[in-house]
This record gives structure tokens, C-alpha cells and sequence, in this order.
């Protein structure tokens, strides 16, 4: 039988308070009067039920104080609304629920420091974005100003070059519009049927300029005869493609190969992977890739241009659509991202 650690207590206490006074009246008596064991024992019973009575309220109400107190004073367990029963019932408990509360103080702390180094990393990744197209446009026009616009082959090549810079801006910009849509579930998605395999096909089309400069194939892993009908927003899925493609050109071996691969899971749901024989990603780095402005290279250097945010987009994208994203990689030999869609009635 389980007991509370007060009765424990208690019952203890009245028993050696109750055998104490009852050897002690046993022996007066024996000595001055006639023992008499009925009336021997209901002394006995009456003392230890009075002793169990005071003392556990005794106890209780020493213990109710002095946590009470301590409730009061550190305002633990803040959500918790205590009363005198949930304090006095077992001290094991009361030691667990507070032991539990440090724990959770303690993650809710370790969380927030990881928040506060996030934020700054954030804001001195965004902010070495912004600067370098900004000091680039800035550079352009104060040289113009200085007297290069007299010169029309000096002045419409800087032109040029601070245009650059600005559509840079505004591609970080509508970058972050985006990502930021996404993240409050500000942005509809138009969800309709269409086929894999062209939207695939035309992504390839529109990159195959930026692929043949680094001489990079892209390619699907075999020859699909059938379309293969998903369900998504295919303005979306189509950025998602074009943003896994462009990092694996970005990243990939001069004379190397991008591959798509397109394969029905179980239930109603395919998986669609592309795979590159790049740099690869060290693992350290993977857990973080799809982190907003987060870059394996530290150096500070950027030999490709871009947002920043292309995978974070594509991370929220997917997940707009309750889907799932995962990644692998190995250093040195190639990375492969693959993200799930839903299969249409239609699919063969």
C-alpha cells in the first residue's frame, strides 16, 4: 500500500509517542493502581489516534508554509495553480514537478541563446548582402558623377554594371518578400494537376545556357515515356526545380552531370531527386542548409551571385504543400536533394 511521505511520517511518530506513553501509564499503573488492559488499550488507541492527527497536521502545514513561501518567492512552476493538497500529497512529486520545471527553464534558455546567435548571424548574412551590391552601385554612380559620364563608352558601361547591382537588390529583395509570405502563410498556392516530367523538361530548357558554360549535362536518369500527373502549384514546384538545378550547376564539377529522377512511392506519392557529382556538402553543414542566407563557404567570397535564399525558399515551399524535403551528401563526391509530391488519380 502506498502511502504520502507525511503519513509515512506521521504513522511513525504516533506509534513510538504511542508505545512511549503507554509502557510509561502501564508501569504507573502497575506500580500505584491495578492494571487494567481494556482500559490499557484504549488509552493506547486514543493516544496514537490523537498523535496521528497532530502531527500530520503538524507536518502538513510546516510543509505547506515553507514551499508555499518558496512558490511565492521564485514564482516557480508559474502555469501551475497550487493549492494545499497538490503541496502536501508527496514530496517525491513536488520534487519531480520542480526538477521537470528546471529542465524545461533550462532547454527554454539553451533555445533562446540559439535564437539570439541566429538572429545575429541573420542579420550580418543580410547585411553583407545587401552592402555588396549597394557599395557596387554606389562605387558606379559617384564615378560618373566625378566626371566618367562625360565619357559614353566609360558612362554606359558603368551604367550597366550599377544596373546589375540594382536587379541584384531587387532579386534579394523579392527573395525575401517571398520567404517571408511563406513563412506567415501569406501565400496562396494554386494547387492543380500537372505533369512532372515537362515541367522537368522545361526547367532543363531554361537552364541548359548556364549548364554549358561549366560543360554540365542535365538529365533524367532514364527515358520517360508517360507523363506523370502530380498535384502542387506548378509556378511553385517549377522555382523549386530551378533553384535545386541552378545549386547543383552552381556547385557542380566543370564537365559534370545533373540528374533528375522521378519514382512513385507507396500510397499517392512520388519523389523527385536531383543529383549531382559536385563538391558535395560536409555533414556539419547540413543540418543548416536551409537556413536563410546560411553559406558553407565562410570565406566571405561569392563566386556565383544569387539571394542567398534559395534553398530556404525551396524548404518552405515544399512545406506549403505539406510535403517533405531531404538531403545527402558526401564531400568531395556529390549531393542529392529530393522532395515527395502527391500523385494525381490520373498517373498510370
Amino acid at each position: 500500500m502506498n502511502l504520502k511521505k507525511t503519513y509515512k511520517f506521521a504513522l511513525k511518530t504516533s506509534f513510538l509517542i504511542t508505545i512511549f506513553l503507554t509502557l510509561f501509564m502501564g508501569l504507573f499503573l502497575y506500580a500505584f493502581y491495578l492494571v487494567n488492559i481494556g482500559q490499557l488499550a484504549l488509552f493506547a488507541f486514543a493516544t496514537f489516534s490523537v498523535s496521528f492527527l497532530i502531527t500530520q497536521f503538524r507536518v502538513e502545514k510546516f510543509i505547506y508554509k515553507r514551499i508555499n513561501k518558496i512558490y511565492k518567492d521564485l514564482t516557480l512552476l508559474e502555469a501551475v495553480s497550487f493549492s494545499k493538497k497538490s503541496i502536501t500529497t508527496d514530496m517525491a512529486t513536488l520534487t519531480k514537478q520542480i526538477d521537470q520545471y528546471a529542465k524545461n527553464k533550462k532547454l527554454e534558455i539553451e533555445t533562446l541563446k540559439v535564437r539570439e546567435e541566429y538572429r545575429k548571424e541573420f542579420m550580418g548574412n543580410i547585411s553583407h548582402e545587401l552592402k555588396t551590391p549597394l557599395f557596387t552601385v554606389q562605387g558606379y554612380l559617384e564615378t560618373l558623377l566625378d566626371g566618367a559620364i562625360n565619357d559614353k563608352n566609360v558612362a554606359g558601361k558603368y551604367l550597366e554594371r550599377a544596373n546589375k547591382g540594382v536587379e541584384r537588390l531587387i532579386y534579394i529583395v523579392k527573395d525575401l518578400d517571398m520567404i517571408t509570405k511563406l513563412e506567415v502563410g501569406d501565400l496562396s498556392l494554386n494547387v492543380d494537376t500537372f505533369d512532372i516530367v515537362a515541367l522537368v523538361q522545361s526547367v532543363f530548357e531554361l537552364l541548359e545556357m548556364k549548364a554549358a558554360k561549366k560543360k554540365i549535362t542535365l538529365t533524367f536518369d532514364m527515358d520517360y515515356k508517360y507523363p506523370i500527373m502530380v498535384k502542387g502549384d506548378e509556378e511553385r514546384i517549377q522555382q523549386v526545380l530551378t533553384n535545386l538545378i541552378v545549386n547543383s550547376i552552381k556547385y557542380g564539377r566543370e564537365k559534370g552531370t545533373t540528374e533528375i529522377s522521378i519514382e512513385k512511392l507507396i500510397k499517392n506519392k512520388v519523389i523527385v531527386r536531383v543529383t549531382d557529382n559536385g563538391e558535395g556538402i560536409e555533414k556539419k553543414h547540413i543540418s543548416r542548409l536551409f537556413e536563410r542566407f546560411y553559406r558553407v563557404d565562410k570565406s566571405g567570397s561569392r563566386k556565383e551571385g544569387g539571394s542567398g535564399l534559395g534553398l530556404a525558399i525551396v524548404k518552405h515551399i515544399i512545406e506549403a504543400h505539406d510535403e517533405k524535403i531531404y538531403v545527402e551528401s558526401e564531400f568531395n563526391i556529390g549531393s542529392e536533394f529530393s522532395f515527395t509530391l502527391e500523385k494525381a488519380k490520373t498517373t498510370p
